[in-house]
Parts: structure tokens; sequence; C-alpha cells
């Protein structure tokens, strides 16, 4: 769950930034092209005004003093001359266009007026360095019928931004989109900050069913998924306690007939029919004992206390080796664990007693890894297959098809243990070694280092 909320804040987090980067490019082309369609209609129109206050002066003077206002024109940028009629205009467009156009609506739609451009131009502005341009050569008919022809040097299009593309442009623009980058990644951890919580309270729940419920707070989509959240672990925490009671109750409830069952079986006659219904009642003794060791394995009320991990394994081997086991125990790790005592005791002996039933003895040892306690417990006996090490921590499940109390038990030893170790945040798992036999590992987290010794 940690990583799908990360990747949900990682997909975020590139979508904003994405579709920032995005749109702020898309906005930033459409302004260019517009600022160019404005620069580009400025120039046309004050190309236009020229051509036009040049052609009316031109107009309302004699013919023999045109020359003279002409030459004049050249210091305007315009090199103009007189040249007959439109049939001198080979090769100009007389079609419409923008420079035509704002013409026309400036001198008058009786006017023929025809352009031509000139790619191939010396602009006059720069002897020292002749330099390319484009050229506008621009014919207007006057009112005696006469063409005049005007030769306009027109600079090329000036680039976007032109000077701001330097370092200090570029700076403005990294640190834009830094900021950008910041802002979608604040939004993207706002956005991902509910269903954090929403997998640390399921992983919180996994490991404790009892773990303080999610606040319901926030925008009304999460107090609804919160609620709900809250209202699922109420349930399974009732259906536990039903489950758990209710075994209870029938296992602690059996004890009492099969007491008054063993005191009428010394009434029986028959010496080998009598020992055979002890040892049926002695195995039904046992199912009910391990059945309250498993409700009270799924539900302990036992004190949660700070336990010297070293000591507790050397109590529970000192008494196993009491009890005439074959039982041996190596290492130390000077760590405690945040523990119930009487349940880490049943699980320590439920390992104990399965290595040394099946194993014939038990080889136990204990150190720190990776901020875990490691307890390992090896026997010598033929181990499990290996499409069956998941399965015998199933309740009731056993690897023979006896049930026989000396060969199989009842299949809720490791039930059990598994419990106790997740209900202390721990694992228990199973491997069958090279060299033969079985290893139980049961790993255990270290106490935090300060925390108090006792819950």
């Amino acid at each position: 769950m940690k990583d799908f909320a990360g990747s949900i804040g990682n997909r975020i987090f590139v979508l904003l930034l994405a579709g920032i980067v995005v749109a702020i490019a898309a906005t930033t082309w459409l302004a260019s092209n517009e600022r160019k369609s404005s620069l580009r209609e400025l120039r046309f129109q004050h190309l236009a005004e020229r051509i036009e206050q040049l052609v009316q002066a031109v107009d309302d003077i004699p013919a023999e003093q045109r020359p003279i206002v002409l030459q004049a024109a050249a210091n305007f940028g315009f090199e103009a001359n007189i040249v007959g009629d439109m049939n001198d205009a080979a090769g100009a467009n007389a079609s419409t266009g923008p420079v035509i156009d704002i013409l026309q609506a400036r001198l008058g739609s009786e006017r023929k007026i025809a352009v031509q451009r000139e790619t191939e131009c010396a602009s006059p502005y720069r002897a020292e360095a002749p330099h390319r341009e484009i050229c506008r050569v621009v014919y207007v008919s006057l009112h005696d019928h006469s063409l005049l022809r005007l030769r306009l040097h027109q600079p090329g299009e000036p680039p976007v931004m032109r000077g701001r593309s330097g370092p200090y442009g570029l700076q403005y623009i990294a640190l834009f989109l830094i900021l950008i980058a910041i802002l979608a990644y604040l939004v993207a951890r706002m956005a991902t900050r509910p269903i954090r919580k929403l997998a640390q309270a399921a992983a919180e729940l996994g490991r404790d069913i009892d773990h303080p419920p999610l606040p319901e707070t926030g925008p009304s989509e999460i107090r609804q998924a919160a609620h709900a959240f809250n209202a699922m672990q109420a349930r399974i925490r009732r259906q536990i306690q039903h489950r758990t009671h209710m075994l209870a109750a029938i296992t602690h409830d059996l004890q009492t007939p099969l007491t008054r069952l063993r005191l009428r079986l010394e009434k029986v006659a028959d010496p080998e029919l009598q020992q055979r219904l002890i040892d049926d009642l002695a195995v039904m003794h046992g199912m009910v004992r391990e059945g309250l060791d498993l409700a009270r394995s799924m539900d302990s009320s036992e004190k949660i206390q700070a336990l010297d991990i070293d000591s507790l394994l050397d109590s529970v081997c000192a008494d196993a080796a009491d009890a005439g086991q074959d039982v041996t125990l190596q290492g130390s790790t000077r760590a405690f664990v945040m523990a119930q005592p009487g349940a880490l005791r049943r699980c320590l002996t439920n390992l104990l007693d399965n290595a040394c039933k099946y194993g014939q003895l038990a080889r136990v040892s204990v150190s720190l890894e990776q901020q875990k306690i490691a307890i390992r417990i090896r026997d010598q006996g033929p181990g499990i297959p290996e499409a069956e090490l998941e399965s015998v921590f199933e309740p009731f499940y056993r690897l023979e098809a006896s049930r026989s109390r000396d060969t199989g038990g009842t299949g809720l030893g490791l039930t059990i243990a598994l419990n106790i170790a997740e209900n202390h945040h721990g694992s228990l798992k199973l491997r069958n070694l090279a060299e033969g036999g079985l290893e139980a590992l049961l790993e255990l987290p270290v106490m935090p280092a300060g925390k108090p010794r006792a819950s």
C-alpha cells in the first residue's frame, strides 16, 4: 500500500508539472504569434502611411518638379522614380494582400496598386558591411496615369524576445520551472496524504486489530473513507471477539464433563478397555487445552511489557531440558522486546515441542539481524515437503493421516505459535535444511531505545 500511494503521488506530480509546462508553452506560443501578427500589422500600417504621404506629395506637384521630390525621398528609405504605366510593372502582384488592402483603403479604390517582393537587396544603411534584407517594390498609379515605382528596404522580422534569451533569460526560466515543480510537489503531497494515512492504518490493522480508529476529519470524501474504514475495523473486531469467546466457552465448558468421564472410567472393570478409554480421554483433554491456547493466542488481554529475550529463552530451554528434551541454546542479543510474557513463552514452547517430537532434538540460536531478533530452532527430523511449508500453519492441518496423539497431535501447535508471533508484530517461517532437518525462524522487532519498560 505504501508503494502504491507513493506511485500515485509521483504520477500526480508528473501530470501536474507536465500539464503546467505544456499550458505555459502553449500560452507563450500563442502570445508570440499574436505579438508577431501585431508587429507585422504595425509595420504594414507604417509602410502604407509613408507610401500614402509620398504619393500625395507627388500627385500635387507638376511633373517637372517630381524628380526633386523623388530624390529627397531617398533620405527616408525610399528609392522612387516614375516608370510610365502599369505595363512596366511586369512580375508585380496586383492581387489582394495586406499592403495592397491598406493602400487601397488609404488612397482609394480607383488607383492601380501592385507589389513585388525582392529577397536579394543590399541595405543602403550598412555600407561598411552590406546586409541582405527583404525589399518591397510598390507600383502606384498617379492622377495623370503615370506610374510611381517605390522600392523600400524592409528588415526581416525580429526574433521573438530579442536580447532576452541570454543567461539571465535562462535563469528566469529555470527559476520559474523550479517554482512550478515545488508547487506541483506540494499539491501531489496534499492529494496523497489521505491515501498514505489510509495505507498506514490498513498496515496497523493487520498487526493490531485494536489500533485506534482513523480521525474522521478533512474533506467530505476523506471523512467518508475514514468512517467506512473505522466501521470495517469495528466489524472485524467484533467478529474476532465473538469467534474467540465462542471457542473459549466451548473448550472451557468441555473440561467439566471430561473430568466426570475420567472419574467414571476408574470404575471400568476391564483393565485393557479402561486404559484405552483413559488414553482417548487424555487426547480429548489435550485438544481442549490447545483449543483454549488457540483462543488466547487470537485475543489475549495479557499485559504487554519489556522482556529480556535472552533470559526468556534461557528459561524456556532450561524447562525443556528438565523435562527430558534434548535442547541447547547458543548466542545472546542483550536486547529487549515488547511482548506478552505468557504468550511468547507458549510460542517458544510449542516450537521446541515440535522440534523434539518430530526431529528428536532442538538446537536454538539467537542473534540480532537488521534491528530484529532472529530465533532459529533446528531439528534432525525428516523435514516437511516444500509444497506444505505454508499449509502446516493452518488449524488442525496434519501431515499424517492418523489422529494418534503420539504421531500427529491436534495440528494446532504451529497455528498458535504463528498467531502469537503476528500479535507481536513478528513473523514465523519454516524451511528445510540442506543437511537435513527443519528450521523454524521466529523474528521479533527489537524494543526501540528509550521506550518505557511497561505498557
